[in-house]
């Protein structure tokens, strides 16, 4: 069925009709113009979501030339994420009003004069411009990406595209480090910014190549759901901001937190509202009411934020502060994942011609879990190469949950939701990292001091083997009361040591149990044909 200029997900009619699943859908074969726009959406998205992990190797260098105090230079992070998650749901409607076409080059274009500003900043207030402005350009390019392979491609061929997609989805956040640590090592800080400015120009190519012009709808400005819309912004924002900064400022003891607080329930209460009042709400959450496979699907794929992001923050926490690893060393570590969800990816489409999406998915998220386990169980001496197991099962096991989990929430949704139920999808995951990584910031805070108490509390001073252990020890340094304190000192550092590494091995527990815990969810989901492409309907 052809959509109205402007109105659908697909960028033109050829694709929102190959993508709706008509009965001669599975003979067909995209176009090389379809080709292009679904490159274009997977570079699109591998851009947004490498630049929110760029900075992270670099953060030390550019808050030295910025002149930002480290809690300062959280917000060049935070910054990014709270603007990327307020601009995702509203990512179907901005299509709408100005096309995809021209709402993906407008957002590729202004995206590139951030980055630039970003690379250009000598202090922190410029910096944090640039990056706001940056979250808000690239979070279009997320979940359009994923609405380009399910609209532009046929049935036969969607699940090529969708790992695709997904691998670029995964590399993404892999690779920023490894890119940011690399470039500011052997170049400089600024180029990490740079880098997207050729990137941007073979990005506008090949939309330029790859999606048709379609006229801007600006009536969907006039009837615009203005209270969704900053309920999104306040809400979403808020709620990013608050896991954000929350174990920072101590949670609830700090005015800060309470007023944040107050304005993300200040911005659900309206998006509430705008769900019963809005003549088009500006993301249809009734979408999740009326289908059970997109409540399923989101569910899990919050988990799978939760593991991917949680995962790619406790790995390199370890090596950096146990075996000694700078930010690109522990990187490299990390992207072994990334690397090997291409293999995934490229036997997916196989897969799952022969395989039960709900198998595939129950699979993934048993292997996250062995993931996590394959982690624990860590020791001081260990470094990187105990990770590759655990990198490697997770690298496969985000492929074989999110690509199902994707094609499942978007069997029989209408070519026009396609847009929301990405951004749904996309909001879902982002959630789930920022939900996941406060939480293990939290929990382990609290683990670490557990377990330093208790090891603490079981080397007996007066014992003799301890005694005799300080006395030898503070004689090698120096004697007096000043090498029985070094002694002491440590002792000490033995004991935040070894309980710095019991902590990691209960934060990888919790992950495997929290994985464990989806396994069950994938028969709330309604069974696919092997073979069967989420056709959606008209």
């Amino acid at each position: 069925m052809a959509m109205p200029g402007g109105a659908g997900g697909a960028g033109d009619t050829r694709g929102a009709t190959r993508g709706a699943g008509d009965a001669g859908g599975a003979s067909q074969k995209a176009s090389l113009a379809d080709w292009l726009a679904v490159v274009a959406g997977t570079l699109g998205a591998l851009m947004a979501l490498m630049d929110i992990s760029i900075v992270n190797a670099s953060l030390p260098v550019i808050q030295g030339e910025i002149g930002a105090t480290p809690s300062e230079g959280t917000w060049v992070g935070t910054a990014y994420l709270v603007a990327e998650i307020t601009v995702i749901p509203l990512t179907a409607w901005l299509e709408r009003m100005l096309g995809l076409r021209w709402m993906l080059i407008g957002g590729a274009t202004l995206f590139t004069v951030f980055s630039v500003m970003c690379g250009l900043s000598s202090t922190l207030a410029m910096m944090i411009a640039g990056r706001l402005g940056q979250g808000l350009t690239g979070a279009v390019m997320i979940p359009t990406a994923f609405t380009l392979a399910a609209t532009r491609l046929p049935p036969a061929q969607q699940a090529v595209g969708l790992a695709l997609v997904a691998v670029a989805a995964l590399l993404g956040p892999a690779i920023g480090p490894v890119v940011g640590g690399w470039l500011t090592e052997n170049v400089s800080w600024h180029y990490a910014f740079f880098i997207n400015v050729p990137i941007c120009a073979v990005l506008v190519a090949l939309l330029v190549l790859g999606i048709a012009p379609t006229p801007r709808n600006w009536r969907e400005l006039r009837e615009a759901d203005v209270i969704g819309i900053l309920g999104m912004g306040m809400g979403l924002g808020g709620l990013t901001t608050f896991l954000e900064l929350g174990e920072r400022e101590q949670w609830f003891d700090s005015p800060l937190i309470w007023r944040i607080t107050a304005l993300s329930l200040t911005g659900f209460a309206l998006i509430a509202y705008s769900q019963f009042r809005a003549k088009r709400p500006v993301l249809k959450l009734a979408l999740l009411r009326n289908n059970g496979n997109l409540a399923a699907a989101a569910t899990m794929l919050w988990a799978l934020g939760v593991m991917m992001y949680g995962i790619l923050y406790i790995t390199p926490q370890f090596l950096a502060a146990v075996a000694g690893y700078n930010a690109l060393q522990a990187g490299q570590v990390c992207f072994i994942s990334g690397f090997c969800s291409i293999p995934a990816a490229i036997c997916y489409p196989a897969l799952v011609r022969r395989v039960d999406v709900r198998v595939l998915t129950a699979c993934g998220m048993a292997s996250c879990s062995l993931s996590c386990l394959a982690a624990g169980g860590l020791s001081a001496a260990d470094s990187g190469s105990a990770f590759t197991l655990s990198q490697v099962l997770l690298g496969l096991a985000l492929i074989w949950c999110s690509l199902p989990l994707t094609q499942v929430a978007l069997a029989g949704i209408a070519v026009e939701d396609t847009g929301e139920v990405n951004g749904i999808m996309a909001v879902a995951r982002n959630l789930g990292g920022s939900i996941g990584l406060s939480a293990i910031a939290s929990y382990q805070d609290r683990r670490l001091d557990f377990h330093h108490w208790r090891i603490s509390g079981a080397v007996q001073a007066n014992a003799g083997d301890v005694q005799g252990w300080l006395d030898q020890t503070g004689a090698m340094m120096g004697g007096g009361p000043e090498g029985a304190a070094a002694a002491l000192r440590m002792i000490d550092g033995q004991v935040s040591l070894d309980a710095l590494v019991m902590t990691f091995n209960d934060l990888f527990l919790c992950l495997a149990v929290i994985a464990a815990l989806m396994v069950p969810l994938v028969f709330f989901l309604k069974p696919m044909k092997p073979g069967a492409a989420p056709a959606m309907g008209h």
